[in-house]
């Protein structure tokens, strides 16, 4: 399984459109073949600041993921507005274990 995990700083609050974008970039991925989670959330002490968690089934889907249609129009978004600064990291892992 292949993990990303990361910020992303924007440098600015989230507006009505960012949001919608980010919105539609989880809900489409999401949809995607051997999406196993995709998430972006606010860091409650950041609120410019974006935490991304993603879960690839493989290399491939992940591959995919970056050649889609969604993907292209969400970096036409982010090169509008460039973050502050990102720190994305990709892991190779297994399932895990529940906590507790």
């Amino acid at each position: 399984m292949i993990q990303i995990n990361g910020t992303i700083k924007l440098g600015r609050t989230i507006d009505a459109s960012m949001q919608k974008s980010l919105v539609e970039m989880v809900r489409a991925s999401r949809a995607e073949e051997g999406c196993l989670d995709y998430s972006f959330a606010r860091d409650l002490a950041n609120p410019d600041t974006l935490v991304l968690f993603e879960r690839w089934r493989d290399h491939a889907a992940l591959d995919a993921h970056g050649q889609s249609e969604h993907m292209a129009e969400f970096q036409k978004v982010m090169a509008e507005n460039p973050p502050a600064s990102r720190d994305l990291r990709v892991y190779e892992t297994d399932e895990g274990q529940p906590l507790g």
